[in-house]
């Protein structure tokens, strides 16, 4: 029986739709894949095989352990965020940020939320930007590397808050999507690795940003604290859209563009092993 509280899993119904009886856009046969490929028969008798999907799903986390949950949900999220993103639908980044610390409570994985103190530590550590030759990229993709990174740097020096964050978002997913094609095998092990429906790995170029930051931590690229702090680099750069931006009152300042190239900084040097 899974911890999860009354309140933690308004969370997950809020973000997955639940209160029509649906869970996203799955059907049947998708959803039945989708739990098949963590040995669940969620359309089995254990889980009120007559109900609607949603039952289905609150019958499965009140009976089922809470790494085998945290282990569904997490790839649901991910399932979540692609839904929003192939449909032109904003991610609401609040309610996921908590459900994915639940996530981690019940997988044992939690972090910390961020204090100031760890923000400023994080900020006064010196990270050295690695040659682009020692990065994992496609040689062709090295000019266009190197022209963001510069482009970043004087942005920030410009005051052009937001243009370094998605500078630096870009920059960030091209060098991970690198690191996972130099090491397909490791990356497409991985738990956090997201699945097709069939099953098998999905290939690289569908990968959201979040993904490749959490695998890429898993297999040891990235270390714990610059995963905490690359999600919030990809949180910012969903403001990307105006309306996204504008619903949540975002207005990026100084701090927050030189948090945002700091991350990018970690975790360059992290893929270049220079940690």
């Amino acid at each position: 029986m899974s911890s999860l509280t009354d309140t933690e899993k308004r969370y997950f119904e809020k973000l997955f739709d639940m209160g029509g009886g649906y869970v996203l856009d799955f059907t049947n046969d998708s959803f039945g894949e989708f739990f098949g490929r963590h040995n669940v028969d969620i359309h089995g008798h254990k889980y009120h095989f007559k109900s609607s999907k949603a039952k289905k799903l609150r019958a499965f986390w009140k009976v089922e352990s809470d790494e085998l949950v945290g282990s569904v949900l997490s790839e649901m999220l991910n399932s979540y965020e692609a839904y929003c993103e192939l449909n032109g639908e904003d991610i609401d980044n609040s309610i996921l940020e908590k459900a994915r610390g639940i996530v981690g409570r019940l997988t044992g994985q939690s972090v910390a939320p961020t204090s100031p103190q760890a923000e400023d530590e994080f900020l006064n550590r010196e990270f050295i930007i690695p040659h682009i030759q020692k990065l994992p990229i496609d040689p062709q993709v090295v000019s266009i590397i190197e022209a963001r990174l510069n482009e970043a740097r004087t942005v920030l020096g410009a005051g052009a808050h937001l243009s370094v964050i998605f500078l630096c978002g870009s920059v960030l997913e091209a060098v991970l999507l690198g690191a996972a094609n130099a090491d397909p095998r490791r990356f497409n092990q991985a738990k956090a690795t997201p699945k097709s429906r069939d099953g098998s790995p999905k290939h690289f170029h569908e990968w959201t940003l979040a993904q490749l930051i959490d695998v890429a931590c898993e297999v040891g690229v990235l270390k714990l604290d610059v995963k905490k702090f690359s999600h919030g680099l990809r949180d910012f750069r969903n403001y990307i859209h105006p309306y996204e931006q504008m619903a949540s009152g975002f207005t990026p300042d100084e701090h927050t563009a030189k948090v945002c190239f700091q991350i990018l900084k970690a975790a360059l040097a992290g893929v270049a092993g220079e940690r």
